[in-house]
């Protein structure tokens, strides 16, 4: 059986729920689609001067809960090198912020973009605090037709939970949309809950918490499930080209 490696990037706490949960839901994905994952959690502290070298021998990158982050510059150096190099990835609520910073900073050209978290003196502030705060609270959420969000979950509202209190300000939406940025999810009233990169083989983020619900029941949440089956994608592809034509004729075949 297939085994996946999934970076985790950010510093493990017992006392988040997220952290606890991630593992499990990963599980509960990897054997609905016929495989084992191989997590590994990897501080950001770590991905400074080379993300590149810490993060080739893994297949996805799922950036977790729990910021503030060790480094800042730690964990955005390691979500640019999984947007740059095609890696699956998936940000969840500080992950989601976090994603949202480094597309401002380098895909949307706003080199001051900050987050109010770690630097709420900033002039240019792209994440900041939500009108309300989401803390361990459900939200209904209003998903993209066509969006690869959408199709993870086969239907267009859904209801997940929440444990944050900041997202993107608003006001750079429009930027961040025309740097590539594609609007997966919103609520009622239209804030921005999730959004993917549509060039990209697999890159969500998400503001809300899919993996707790593995907490809940034994269950695999179809958004993991569809983050796991694209870094299964990715290391066949890797596996086929390492071992030469013949194979890879045989993977493209099977």
């Amino acid at each position: 059986m297939q085994t996946i490696r999934i970076a985790l990037t950010g510093e493990y706490n017992d006392e988040h729920v997220a952290h606890r949960a991630i593992p499990r839901a990963l599980a509960l994905a990897a054997a609905a689609i016929g495989c084992r994952v191989d997590a590994r959690w990897v501080p950001t502290t770590e991905l400074l001067p080379e993300p590149g070298s810490v993060l080739q021998p893994f297949d996805g990158h799922w950036c977790v809960p729990g910021s503030p982050y060790a480094s800042t510059e730690g964990a955005l150096a390691g979500i640019g090198d999984s947007r740059r190099q095609r890696r699956p990835f998936l940000g969840t609520c500080g992950g989601f912020q976090h994603a949202v910073l480094e597309l401002a900073r380098n895909a949307a050209g706003i080199a001051d973009a900050a987050h109010a978290e770690s630097d709420p003196a900033a002039p240019t502030l792209v994440v900041t605090p939500l009108a309300c705060a989401l803390l361990e609270t459900m939200g209904h959420i209003i998903l993209a037709p066509g969006s690869r969000v959408a199709r993870a979950y086969g239907r267009y509202h859904i209801v997940e939970g929440f444990n944050c209190s900041y997202g993107l300000n608003q006001d750079f939406r429009a930027q961040l949309v025309r740097a590539g940025m594609a609007i997966s999810g919103v609520d009622e009233l239209g804030n921005v809950r999730a959004f993917e990169l549509p060039a990209h083989p697999f890159f969500v983020g998400t503001l809300f918490q899919p993996e707790r619900s593995a907490l809940a029941r034994p269950v695999p949440h179809p958004l993991v499930a569809a983050f796991v089956e694209a870094a299964r994608a990715r290391a066949a592809g890797e596996a086929a080209a390492d071992a030469g034509p013949a194979s890879a004729k045989a993977v493209a075949t099977a």
